[in-house]
């Protein structure tokens, strides 16, 4: 079908000096930073396929499928048209859409369907290249994918659901999932009094038979029509994992009382809801009494999806900020051209990539774990860094790329203000900032391995730049200083993130790119703000990598 042209000669005056319609992106072939990164970390071997859904993820039609999505949000329906408690929510047809590309095309299975070195590295990248049009419909990408770990703890319980949840087929109904093609699962921890400190818990868990009856309340259940949950509740032996399904092995709607759906301020294409348990059917993950330690891998891997989700918002935001500036002209001047917009260009540039470069080492670092002590404790300090910096990043980041187009970006007809309103979920999502860093604190006093890990990395970029090999021995001094450190905790996290940011791009991206990072986010006088750039920064080189 050929696209029709907008109409640009009307009554009163002709149409100039507006952007075209950017159309069809090309996620994978358009990102050299995501090529390169992707092959040197070790999953180039996944080239073909990341280069397939790189095409499929970037069609105009999927971005205007995730608009569709997000205008029309989730509805609760509790129950039927016969007063029968049903507990469902329905959803926009463009939702359903969504999720069968991405379950289709492995966004939440790939690492696990391809276990084999540098498999979580191309699974980030199928993540982050989805992300960019729509992040709703990955909050229940990213909790089934990191299932798998909690599920593998309890083979009698996750043989029978893990070859569902790898499934590449994309089944809505709401049936036992017994009788489905797939599946995917959520996960529900937080309650109203205690959020984060999940030992504040109340609901409790009883046996019953083969399994528990749970009963209490969680305050936060994102994705509720998912064919299972895991969620935390209290038995005698203590705090403990729980798989709920949606179906009881009988064939009976189990009881998950849906209380309200949320009403927030972005992800509006996810449902995130309320939920009661009233002697819920559920069965043992783990060790009674051994909960956090069961669920804990599961909000890993979610908290990896927080990194490289965040890294995509910047990725597009940037995309859509080159777009605008390449086609406006102000000034007699293309606005691209213009040397203050070149400076807030380069420096969103060199931010993303700073991020994406980040995310993709934790993958390779994930990837290594198992072989590797060193790499298993990288993995574990670098996702909690990684989490509190590239999340914390992101809402500024937007909101510059947002105003690089002026009031065109402002309104409800551009993607921005829905990157805009996605960019913070990711902090507050599975630990926000202070959470994070206290995970930090915690992982080097109980790890002894993590802080080793993190300045192997940093010492491997020794003699690279002058500003970086001197952020590394600021940095050593600060975790040599155990005063107030939970009250210096934001900071140190910050100086972590951005040495080891730096220590990657000085070993692995352009000079440009790598110079004008450590001037600035390693110099004296960086303030945080976009647009700072030293004069000496090699503005060209920059904005042609990512125009590439």
């Amino acid at each position: 079908m050929i696209p029709l042209k907008p109409q640009d000669h009307l009554p009163t005056h002709d149409v100039t000096n507006m952007p075209p319609h950017l159309g069809d992106q090309d996620l994978w072939q358009g990102d050299l930073a995501l090529r390169e990164g992707v092959a040197r970390e070790g999953g180039g071997w996944a080239a073909d396929n990341l280069a397939a859904f790189g095409k499929i993820a970037g069609a105009a039609e999927i971005f205007e499928a995730a608009d569709l999505a997000n205008k029309h949000p989730p509805e609760m329906k509790p129950f039927d048209r016969y007063g029968m408690r049903v507990n469902q929510v329905e959803f926009h047809p463009a939702y359903h859409d969504l999720m069968a590309v991405a379950i289709e095309n492995q966004v939440p299975s790939f690492a696990w369907n391809n276990p084999q070195p540098g498999a979580q590295v191309a699974h980030a990248a199928l993540t982050y290249m989805f992300n960019q049009p729509e992040g709703g419909v990955l909050c229940p990408m990213a909790m089934t994918y990191a299932a798998i770990s909690p599920l593998r703890t309890t083979p009698a319980v996750g043989d029978d659901w893990i070859p569902r949840l790898l499934s590449t087929s994309y089944d809505r109904r709401d049936i036992p999932v017994e009788q489905k093609v797939g599946a995917t699962i959520g996960m529900f921890m937080t309650e109203k009094q205690g959020g984060s400190d999940v030992r504040t818990n109340t609901t409790r868990a009883v046996p019953d038979g083969d399994g528990f009856r749970l009963t209490g309340h969680k305050y936060f259940c994102s994705a509720p029509m998912s064919d299972a949950f895991l969620t935390l509740a209290y038995t005698e032996a203590g705090l403990s994992c729980f798989l709920v399904p949606r179906w009881m092995p009988d064939g009976e709607r189990n009881n998950l009382a849906i209380q309200r759906l949320k009403d927030k301020l972005g992800n509006r294409s996810n449902a995130s809801s309320e939920m009661e348990f009233q002697d819920t059917w559920g069965v043992l993950l783990g060790e009674d009494g051994r909960g956090i330690r069961t669920i804990i891998d599961m909000v890993k891997g979610t908290r990896y999806y927080c990194c490289f989700s965040s890294a995509a918002l910047m990725r597009q935001g940037l995309v859509q900020a080159l777009h605008h500036t390449a086609h406006r002209t102000a000034f007699q001047k293309k606005l691209i051209d213009q040397p203050l917009m070149r400076n807030v260009l380069a420096d969103l540039a060199i931010e993303a990539e700073a991020a994406l470069t980040l995310t993709l080492r934790i993958g390779r670092a994930m990837d290594e774990a198992a072989e590797s002590e060193g790499a298993a404790a990288l993995a574990r300090i670098g996702t909690a860094v990684g989490k509190y910096w590239i999340c914390k990043r992101a809402p500024g980041h937007t909101y510059e790329a947002m105003e690089c187009h002026g009031g065109p970006g402002y309104i409800e007809e551009s993607i921005m203000p829905r990157l805009y309103r996605e960019a913070p979920v990711n902090s507050i999502w599975e630990g926000s900032g202070n959470v994070m860093c206290l995970d930090v604190l915690r992982a080097m006093g109980r790890e002894a391995a993590t802080v080793p890990a993190l300045l192997a990395e940093l010492e491997a970029a020794r003699g690279g730049n002058r500003l970086l090999d001197a952020a590394t021995e600021n940095l050593k001094d600060e975790l040599a200083d155990p005063g107030n450190l939970e009250l210096r905790a934001r900071g140190v996290t910050e100086l972590m993130a951005v040495t080891l940011q730096g220590a990657l791009l000085v070993r692995h991206a352009p000079a440009a790119v790598a110079d004008a990072f450590c001037a600035s986010r390693l110099g004296a006088r960086w303030t945080g703000a976009y647009g700072t750039l030293p004069s000496g920064v090699d503005f060209d080189a920059i904005i042609d990598r990512v125009r590439t």
